[in-house]
C-alpha cells in the first residue's frame, strides 16, 4: 500500500476511534530517519504516537498550535553526566539536562558502575520524568567525585565479572560500557583497561563508548607522546563502538600534531566505528574544521554536560542549586532553579550548557539542520538498539517529541579555547512532551546558553 494512501487509513481509522489525547497542529515535522520534512500534524494518544499526517481532522482533548515551531523526535543526549550526588559536583540533575531542556532522554556516561548501578536505578532513573539510560563504568567505581582521584581507577580497580553480570541484570538501562584511553591512564596502565573493557563488551554483547584525548596528568618521570595511544586502541575496536571528543582540544584523539586527520580515525569509520561528539569542555572549532572538512561526520551529538563545564567565565566553582559554589565547595549539583529569560538573553565565553547548544555549534560549522536532528534522534536511538520505541515518530512509538524554535540572527559562539565564530541561526527549545505528557523547556541550564547577539 502507498505511504500516504496507508497514512490516510490511519487517519480514518483514528477519526471513528476515542478522542486523540494530544495534536500538534501545523509544524515543521523533521523525522529525519523516515524521510519526514514538512508541514504536519502530530496525534498522540495513551503516551504513543497515532499518526503524522497533513491534516489530522480528529477530535482531541488538546490542540497545540506549532505553527512556528520544528517538530522531532524526542531528543536524545548520548553523553551526559548525571548520577547526581554521588559523583560530586560533576553530576547534574537529570530533568534539568532533559526534559526541562527539550531533551526527552540522557545517557548517563560512566558515572553508574557494577557497584553502584543500584542506587542508579533507585535514585536517578525512577524518580526522573526524563527517560534515563547508562553506559555502565568499567571500574567498579564509576565515576566517583567525577574521577578525580586517580588512584580508584586502573586494572585493580576492574573486575570484568560484575561489569557483566550488572548489564545482565539492567539490560532495561545499560546500553554499553564507559572507558577511557588517554595519556594520563596510558602512562600508568598502558592499554590494559581498554583490553578489559573489550573483555567485558564481548561477552555482555553490547557496546564501548570511549573517551580519547586527556582526562588525568601523567603519571610522575613520564612523558608519553599521545599519538602512540590512539596506535594501540583502534585495532581493539569493533563494530559499533563509539569514540568520543573528536573535536577535542587535547592531543593524542582524531587531529595529529600536524594539524591532520589521523589516518587510524578513517579507519576505524570503515569498519563500523560510531563518533559521538562529547562535546562537555573538549570543543575546539579548528578541530572540527579538520575533522569535518576529513570527512568525519559525527554519528551522535552527546553534550558532555557535567558541573565542571557550566562555570561561568573566571570563575572556579561548579554549578550548585542555581548557583556558582566556591572551588573547595565539599557540595554537588542540586537542581537548579529554573530561570526567568529572554529568548535574545545570552553571554558568550562560557562552556557548553546544553545539547541545543551543540547542535548550534554544529550548524555554525556547516553541518545541515536535518543532518543535526538525525544525530540527536534516528541516530542516537539506534546507539541504544531503541530505534523502534524512539527517537522516531512511528505510529505506535512512543510520543516523545521535542518542540524547537529556529531564529534568524547573528550570534557568537565559543569554543573551549577562547576561540569564536558567528552563526546565523539557533535553535532554542520551546517544549517537550514525554510519552504524551507536556513539560515547558524551562531549565537553568538554558539561561543565556546559545551565543553572545552580534550588533
Amino acid at each position: 500500500m502507498p505511504k500516504a494512501r496507508k497514512e490516510r487509513k490511519v487517519v480514518a481509522l483514528a477519526s471513528r476511534a476515542k478522542p486523540l489525547d494530544v495534536i500538534l497542529r501545523g509544524g515543521r515535522v523533521i523525522d529525519s530517519g523516515r524521510g519526514i520534512d514538512g508541514k504536519n500534524d502530530v496525534g498522540v494518544r495513551d503516551g504513543k504516537i497515532v499518526t503524522v499526517a497533513p491534516s489530522i481532522p480528529v477530535r482531541a482533548k488538546r490542540v497545540i498550535d506549532v505553527r512556528n515551531s520544528i517538530v522531532v523526535p524526542g531528543m536524545i543526549d548520548t553523553h551526559g553526566h548525571i548520577y547526581q550526588y554521588v559523583t560530586g559536583t560533576f553530576g547534574m540533575n537529570p530533568d534539568q539536562v532533559g526534559v526541562k531542556s527539550g531533551v526527552t532522554s540522557v545517557v548517563d556516561q560512566g558515572g553508574a558502575a557494577s557497584l553502584t548501578i543500584h542506587g542508579f536505578r533507585k535514585f536517578i532513573v525512577e524518580p526522573a520524568a526524563t527517560r534515563v539510560y547508562c553506559f555502565i563504568s568499567n571500574y567498579l567505581v564509576g565515576g566517583l567525585a567525577g574521577h578525580r582521584h586517580v588512584g580508584l581507577y586502573g586494572p585493580h580497580g576492574i573486575d570484568v565479572h560484575e561489569t557483566v553480570r550488572a548489564i545482565e541484570e539492567n539490560r532495561d538501562i545499560v546500553k554499553g560500557i564507559k572507558c577511557h584511553a588517554e595519556v594520563g591512564g596510558y602512562s600508568r596502565w598502558g592499554i590494559e583497561t581498554l583490553r578489559l573493557a573489550k573483555q567485558a563488551s564481548r561477552e555482555a554483547k553490547v557496546p564501548v563508548y570511549i573517551h580519547l584525548g586527556r582526562l588525568w596528568g601523567e603519571a610522575d618521570g613520564t612523558k608519553i607522546d599521545p599519538e602512540v595511544v590512539i596506535k594501540e586502541v583502534i585495532p581493539l575496536l569493533d563494530p559499533g563502538d563509539i569514540l568520543a571528543h573528536p573535536f577535542t582540544k587535547h592531543a593524542g584523539a582524531f587531529v595529529s600534531r600536524e594539524g591532520k586527520l589521523h589516518p587510524l580515525i578513517r579507519e576505524a569509520m570503515k569498519r563500523g566505528v560510531r563518533i559521538d561528539i562529547g562535546r562537555g569542555g573538549h570543543m575546539s572549532f579548528d578541530a572540527a574544521r579538520v575533522a569535518l572538512g576529513e570527512g568525519v561526520m559525527p554519528f551522535t551529538v552527546g553534550s558532555d554536560i557535567h558541573g565542571y563545564t557550566v562555570r561561568k567565565k573566571g570563575q572556579q566553582g561548579a554549578w550548585n542549586g542555581g548557583s556558582f559554589a566556591p572551588a573547595d565547595s565539599k557540595f554537588v549539583a542540586a537542581a537548579a532553579k529554573p530561570a526567568k529569560r529572554k529568548p535574545d538573553e545570552s553571554i558568550g565565553g562560557v562552556a557548553v550548557f546544553s545539547l541545543v547548544q551543540v547542535m548550534n555549534e554544529l550548524m555554525a560549522l556547516g553541518v545541515g539542520l536535518a543532518d543535526v536532528i538525525k544525530m540527536v534522534t534516528h541516530n542516537a536511538a539506534a546507539v541504544l538498539d531503541l530505534q523502534n520505541e524512539i527517537g522516531t515518530l512511528a505510529p505506535g512509538s512512543c510520543a516523545d517529541i521535542s518542540i524547537l524554535e529556529l531564529d534568524n540572527g547573528r550570534w557568537t559562539l565559543e569554543d573551549s579555547l577562547g576561540v569564536q565564530i558567528v552563526a546565523s541561526q539557533r535553535l532554542r527549545p520551546k517544549m517537550a512532551l514525554r510519552e504524551g505528557r507536556l513539560m515547558e523547556a524551562d531549565s537553568a541550564l538554558l539561561f543565556e546558553s546559545v551565543g553572545q547577539a552580534v550588533a
